[in-house]
Formats: C-alpha cells, sequence, structure tokens
C-alpha cells in the first residue's frame, strides 16, 4: 500500500539528451524529466570484488507515485548524488513505481 505521508524527499528523473554546441559538436546532457516527492526505502553501501580490486557502490530504491515513461535509461538526482537506475517495479494498477538505483561515479 502506498503511504503519501512517507514520501519526504524531491528527487529529480533525468533523461540523457543531445545538444549542439556553438561549435557544431554533438554533446550529451542530462535533461530534467520531473521532480517529485518520493519516499527513500533503502540506501546502502555494498562492496564487491572486480577485476581490478575491490569497488563500493551505492544502492538506493526510491519510491514514487507512477510517472509513465520512465525507464532504465534514466537517472535519479537526489541529495547531489546521481543514480542510474538499475531497475523499476510497478506497485499496484499503476499506483507507484520502485526505482532501484546505483550511485554514478
Amino acid at each position: 500500500m502506498l503511504n503519501i505521508g512517507n514520501m519526504d524527499r524531491r528527487i529529480t528523473i533525468e533523461r540523457e539528451a543531445e545538444t549542439v554546441s556553438l561549435s557544431g559538436d554533438p554533446r550529451k546532457t542530462w535533461t530534467s524529466v520531473t521532480t517529485v516527492w518520493a519516499e527513500v526505502l533503502q540506501q546502502t553501501a555494498s562492496e564487491f570484488f572486480t577485476g581490478y580490486g575491490e569497488a563500493e557502490t551505492g544502492t538506493v530504491i526510491f519510491r514514487v507515485r507512477f510517472q509513465p515513461g520512465i525507464t532504465t535509461a534514466d537517472r535519479v538526482t537526489y541529495d547531489g548524488a546521481a543514480y542510474g537506475l538499475k531497475e523499476i517495479k510497478e506497485i499496484g494498477r499503476r499506483d507507484a513505481l520502485e526505482l532501484r538505483g546505483e550511485a554514478l561515479k
């Protein structure tokens, strides 16, 4: 069940767009799609081993009211950090979305 009272954080959902600079070079930028209230369900830092040694990633789950058109190609900015979307789950019948994001460097 969706509890609107727990949605006390502001997040911005952004989408990558290609623009052309003054010199005519194509440039990729992130543009804001929407800014919404969200509930931060989980914020963890998990370590894992890579081929180059240890690395640390931060995973956050955001719960927002249903927003059509959000994909894993989008990202979320929250509290000064950007999170790439790894998974999107629909809750109920278009009641809400859970956005699982991984911190980008």
